[in-house]
């Protein structure tokens, strides 16, 4: 390759020809309606959406910008649209152990029509049953079982009475039973006059008071069986009573759920419920409803015992739920149970729990950020075990991570049918793959978004489908054709590659906003190419504050760098920086001294800890090189030391790796390099150049400071062969090369290079072994030679002088 041998300019950047497009601007072109550029990720999600196996959820990974999380809820409402709604979740009083609410499910819309149903039944129990107990029929037939209860307890007091007073015993009754009083002659007598009784008379007497006593005990107890008999009785005609006058709602509700038995479990739990706290329903005594009582205890309201919370109501959701949940704290994604203080006293019931996510996504779909799932506190540890167990537990997260439990509810578990959606980075999903056990079992599908896609007449047309979906979206003026291929143009910029176009849409509707605003500033109807270069421009323009600080200090000196001229031991290489987003190239003047010595190449960055493992690696290839190339019959005696100038803040990568060997060749050969030409791109140690990044911006950044030095029509920059098809150089640079006052130059090996680089032969290897005379690697083996010679002869004098 000779230095004629030049990069053509068609190769400088790719180019969207505007002839491949029918239309002339946006607004007829049909707005796009499918993925661009992620067939392997679409093909991936479909697959997780579509198996209904068990651990089939979906990790969506990919960079920022690539419409990941726009394609999995439209792909995933697409899905869900064919499904069926799932059914309603209720939490019901569990009215024998209240701390334990039931849980029912009911057909999608029917939670709402039981809710409501349960709000009428407890209406009808608050107005039909008091009504019934201020009925004359029931004070009728509560008058007449007193009544039967007074006349069986008359004719047992008569008869006792009689007794008594056949045996000379006067009873006497009281609250708490009787007293007999002794008679004697029909009068009663008192302890005094009992006493002046003569003992036969008195023991006679006494014999008949233990006998009427043990009468009368026998009487008080069948008088308190009898008591408790019509208790039952009263009881019994309340509880007949009161189901007379609202058991039939309760059962017409039965048939109406006939096909639910857990529902009609339920409503037979109330109805018992009702029966065994009949008092509650009827009406208050004036006793009761007296304000002044200030501490009597409220019975509960019927409302509080037999309410529904309609956990999750589905009536108005069009086929399966998809829920994004955008905050999933524990609570957000597995419910609560809040609390409420009343009189300083915290409580809590049935009526309080609240649903999560979870639980409105169930039958569904449930879209979720990994980062912010592992960043809440219990939230992943909750979402794996409920897609483990396939069952929803509301718990308290404090009893989990509190030293002393608390006392709160126990809802029965929801069982959960759900397939779970995780957006996430490629990062986090290798940490979540390689670190958890159970995230490989739980999703299995994986759908990796690209950054890239092929640069192909399809994927163009389709590009052009996706600039008029995001004028209509975003109500942007419409783009004429010119300015699409600008944006295409753009898209391959951003890959790095000029068969590739960039899916980091984001990026490229940025782009599309931002030349809108030209456009309108410019009164401009529609958006042209001028307005895509100018947003690029403007784009660039607010973010390359450093980069024309750097030029700067080329332009008044204060940073070495020739661009005319020749030099031994001195090239330009080339460094990209970056601020943010931007990206920027860089030069850097790179020498080379060598001298005699064994210690090889001396990188100072190594020495000065200022060297990443990456330039250390690509300097230390170069003794490798230096051995195979001349080493083969004599040792390698050389000292070269090798730095970047005026680098202060370390340096990393080997893209300079041939950069310094091009210095160590010329120090070693005395042969001068051109000045004007900045290289870059890596060596192995087989003299082969290699690819590197950034080319395009290594190759702008050399141009901006030989276009403020001069450009003089030999400047130009030398790049691996590899990395042609990623130039996109800007349109001033192109325009430099076409008019000849700037030069690419593509490289296969060290030897093209350094024939460019100095103008003179590299020289091939003859069957001896030497080179031609006057070629470079001629020149770098005589001087080779002769350190080794030298340090012989030094060894010899030091040998004869011991002597």
């Amino acid at each position: 390759m000779t230095i004629s041998q030049e990069l053509p300019i068609e190769k400088l950047r790719f180019t969207c020809d505007e002839k491949v497009f029918n239309f002339a601007t946006t607004e007829t072109l049909p707005p796009l309606d499918v993925m661009i550029g992620q067939e392997r990720a679409v093909k991936a999600v479909e697959f997780g959406l579509f198996t209904k196996n068990p651990g089939y959820n979906i990790f969506i990974s990919g960079l920022v910008g690539t419409g990941k999380i726009t394609y999995a809820e439209a792909s995933v409402k697409k899905v869900a649209a064919q499904q069926e709604a799932p059914t309603d979740w209720c939490y019901v009083n569990n009215l024998e152990t209240p701390g334990q609410p039931i849980a029912l499910a009911l057909p999608s819309g029917m939670g709402y029509v039981f809710k409501q149903d349960m709000q009428e039944l407890v209406e009808d129990l608050k107005t039909d049953i008091p009504k019934v107990f201020s009925s004359e029929d029931y004070e009728q037939a509560k008058a007449g079982l007193v009544k039967q209860y007074q006349e069986q307890r008359s004719v047992m007091v008569d008869e006792f009475t009689q007794y008594a007073e056949s045996q000379g015993i006067s009873p006497q009754w009281s609250s708490t039973g009787f007293v007999g009083m002794p008679m004697v002659g029909g009068k009663a007598v008192g302890p005094e006059d009992f006493q002046k009784l003569d003992k036969e008379q008195r023991d006679a007497i006494e014999k008949n008071m233990l006998a009427v006593h043990e009468k009368g005990m026998d009487v008080v107890r069948r008088i308190q069986l009898l008591e408790r008999s019509v208790r039952e009785e009263l009881k019994q005609l309340d509880v007949k009573i009161g189901l007379f006058a609202a058991g039939h709602v309760i059962d017409d509700l039965k048939e109406k759920y006939k096909d639910y038995q857990p529902v009609v479990d339920y409503l037979e739990a109330i109805k018992q419920d009702v029966s065994k706290n009949i008092n509650e329903f009827k009406p208050q005594s004036e006793e009761e409803n007296n304000p002044l009582m200030l501490f009597k205890r409220p019975a509960p309201d019927a409302k509080d015992k037999y309410s529904v919370n309609l956990l999750v109501d589905n009536r108005e959701v069009q086929g399966a739920p998809v829920i994004v949940e955008i905050n999933p704290t524990y609570y957000n994604l597995v419910g609560r149970a809040e609390y409420e203080t009343r009189m300083g006293v915290v409580s809590t019931d049935y009526t309080m729990i609240k649903p999560g996510a979870l639980h409105k996504a169930n039958g569904g779909y449930l879209i979720l950020n990994a980062r912010d799932v592992l960043t809440n506190v219990g939230a992943w540890e909750a979402l794996k075990r409920v897609l483990k167990t396939k069952k929803l537990q509301i718990e308290n997260l404090g009893e989990q991570y509190g030293v002393l439990a608390m006392a709160s509810l126990k809802p029965q578990p929801i069982p959960i049918n759900i397939k779970v959606v995780l957006i996430g980075n490629p990062y986090i999903y290798q940490l979540l793959y390689n670190y958890d056990e159970d995230f490989r079992k739980l999703f299995k599908a994986h759908a990796d978004f690209d950054v890239v896609m092929e640069n192909n007449p399809v994927n163009i047309q389709k590009l052009a489908g996706f600039i008029s979906s995001t004028a209509l979206r975003e109500n942007l003026k419409h783009f004429d054709k010119s300015a699409v291929a600008r944006v295409v143009e753009y898209s391959s910029r951003l890959t790095g590659s000029q068969n590739k176009l960039t899916t980091r849409f984001n990026d490229v509707v940025e782009i599309l906003c931002e030349a809108d605003v030209w456009a309108t500033m410019d009164n401009s109807p529609l958006v042209t190419a001028q307005h895509i270069k100018k947003a690029i421009e403007e784009k660039r323009y607010r973010s390359n504050k450093y980069e024309e600080r750097l030029q700067e200090m080329f332009a008044e000196g204060h940073l070495l760098i020739d661009t005319e001229g020749e030099k031994v031991g001195q090239v330009n290489g080339l460094a990209v920086l970056s601020v943010g987003e931007y990206m920027f190239g860089k030069p850097s003047r790179i020498t080379a001294n060598t001298y005699l010595g064994k210690s090889g190449v001396v990188n100072i960055e190594r020495e000065t800890k200022t060297s990443g493992t990456s330039h250390t690696k690509g300097v230390l290839i170069l003794s490798g090189y230096l051995g195979q190339k001349y080493a083969q019959k004599h040792p390698l005696t050389l000292t070269a030391s090798l730095t970047f100038e005026q680098l202060y803040d370390g340096v990393d990568g080997d893209s300079a790796s041939s950069t310094e060997l091009y210095a160590i060749l010329s120090s070693l050969s005395e042969a001068p390099i051109q000045q004007q030409i900045a290289v870059t791109g890596s060596v192995n140690q087989k003299g082969e150049i290699q690819p590197i990044g950034g080319a395009t911006e290594k190759i702008e950044g050399f141009f901006s400071v030989c276009k403020l030095k001069g450009l003089t029509g030999k400047q130009g920059v030398m790049i691996p062969h590899q990395n042609v098809s990623n130039l996109a150089l800007s349109d001033e640079v192109i325009e430099a090369v076409k008019q000849g006052k700037f030069h690419i130059y593509p490289v296969e090996t060290i030897d093209h290079g350094i024939e460019i680089l100095t103008g003179k032969p590299a020289g091939q290897m003859s069957s001896d072994g030497t080179y031609p005379a006057g070629t470079i690697n001629a020149l770098v083996s005589q001087k080779l030679k002769e350190y080794t010679d030298t340090l012989i002869k030094l060894g010899k004098s030091a040998e004869d002088k011991k002597d």
